[in-house]
């Protein structure tokens, strides 16, 4: 392989576009091509990052080293399975796949070709989550928000796999324990799916999540609060913000023993650029030969965790409705 692994953006709508910029400005990278059936679309991105422009991504055998495919959901598993069956490295948008029998299957054929799988998830690159890992020990509870507007670019799938599944990564990602059992609440409010739903994720460590994900919301949000032995954090995904509670030395009523005050230290980070940072791990991946940082076995973790509060609510609806 050359210094400069050669890419390819297959989907090149509201983020592939993103991606083919991330690409094409890296030193690392060399954008050979971005792919879309829409070939307009494809010309006009092409035109913007100076590659060119590709409607079928078979084209792409033996021209690339690595691809993002940013492509519609339906489409990830074929698109995943051509490149990875072509021993090409493949940067997957999350959901991976829309079941996780294909998650698997992409799995094995990654590990049967030597290449590499990374899922888009992109909170993992967050400053704010980047910079708690000294801090974090064992989280025991953690409450999570996110909230937005409803938006038609992520109406394929239902809130749980358009929105929801940001926060299941992250906090299997932070809890690092099997997940015990699952209770889940929600409802559609636009659209003919759920678009607001809550659940309660229990893992055998004991640790125990309250997951809420909105699509109706008037504004964004997206927080996080996690409870361990020694702290309280409170994160702002949204701001890059974070406040950390301890336990202090003195009292928080003076005279009455057992109760400690509380002090605060409130951290700041860069915004950064989340989408670029993720890149830049794959191509380091790549590079170095080392595992990636949200893995295929990660995005498959999300996905069958998603898609157990999916048939729980979908369970659901149709009894409330029988």
């Amino acid at each position: 392989m050359s210094t400069k692994i050669r890419c390819a953006v297959i989907g090149v709508g509201y983020l592939g576009k993103f991606h083919a910029q991330k690409y094409a400005k890296l030193p690392n990278a060399d954008l050979v091509a971005v792919v879309d059936p829409n070939l307009e679309q494809a010309k006009t991105i092409a035109k913007e990052n100076r590659t060119q422009a590709i409607s079928d991504y078979k084209e792409l055998v033996g021209l690339v080293d690595a691809v993002s495919i940013a492509a519609p959901t339906k489409f990830h598993f074929d698109i995943a399975r051509f490149c990875l069956e072509h021993g090409i490295h493949t940067l997957i948008e999350k959901p991976m796949t829309v079941t996780v029998e294909e998650a698997d299957e992409l799995i094995a054929i990654a590990h049967k070709n030597k290449a590499l799988i990374q899922v888009g998830h992109l909170e993992r690159f967050n400053p704010v989550i980047i910079g708690i890992n000294t801090i974090l020990t064992q989280p025991q509870f953690i409450e999570s928000n996110r909230i937005a507007p409803f938006n038609l670019r992520g109406s394929d799938v239902n809130v749980i796999l358009d929105v929801m599944i940001h926060d299941i990564d992250l906090i299997a990602y932070l809890v690092k324990s099997p997940i015990k059992s699952i209770a889940a609440n929600g409802a559609p409010v636009l659209s003919n799916d759920i678009d607001i739903a809550n659940a309660r994720i229990e893992f055998e460590n004991g640790c125990v999540a309250n997951v809420t994900a909105s699509r109706a919301g008037l504004k964004v949000e997206r927080s996080m609060r996690i409870f361990q032995s020694d702290a309280y954090l409170s994160l702002n995904l949204q701001d890059k913000t974070c406040s950390v509670y301890r336990k202090g030395k003195g009292q928080m009523f003076p005279g009455i023993l057992g109760i400690p005050d509380i002090k605060r230290e409130k951290l700041s980070f860069p915004q950064g650029d989340a989408i670029q940072a993720e890149i830049e791990a794959f191509l380091e991946a790549i590079t170095h030969k080392t595992p990636t940082l949200v893995s295929g076995e990660d995005g498959k973790i999300a996905l069958e965790t998603a898609q157990k509060i999916t048939t729980i609510l979908t369970k659901a609806n149709q009894d409330a409705h029988f």
